[in-house]
């Protein structure tokens, strides 16, 4: 069982990203973040983190990008998150997918979530 997982969130919003960084530290998970979707796809790659968030909106990710960072978590055993605006049905990218707006709250709380279904109650 993995006692701290990791979690990756890319958000080209500083204040975003700190938002999640403290919350999820708080709840002694590790937390690497990036600003733009080529930087985290690099650490996704290097770091093989357990949950991948990704506002595809701020983080200048392409479909393709995330099409790439779903194939990197499902590769690496992770999960990917994906944060913004899509047509109806226009999910392919597989993952959990949170339209915006979103609250902070219940983002984290479902990523604690995903996270205590994929490694038990004392992952989160």
């Amino acid at each position: 069982m993995v006692s701290h997982p990791s979690v990756l969130i890319i958000d080209g919003f500083d204040e975003s990203r700190e938002v999640l960084r403290t919350a999820l530290q708080r709840r002694g998970l590790r937390v690497l973040e990036a600003a733009h979707a080529s930087d985290g796809l690099a650490m996704a790659r290097l770091y093989q983190p357990d949950l991948i968030v990704l506002d595809f909106e701020t983080s200048r990710a392409s479909v393709a990008v995330a099409e790439e960072f779903a194939f990197v978590a499902e590769k690496d055993g992770g999960m990917l998150v994906i944060l913004g605006n899509l047509q109806p049905g226009a999910n392919t990218l597989g993952g959990e997918f949170i339209a915006k707006p979103y609250h902070y709250k219940p983002l984290i709380l479902r990523i604690e979530e995903l996270l205590c279904e994929r490694y038990g109650r004392a992952a989160a």
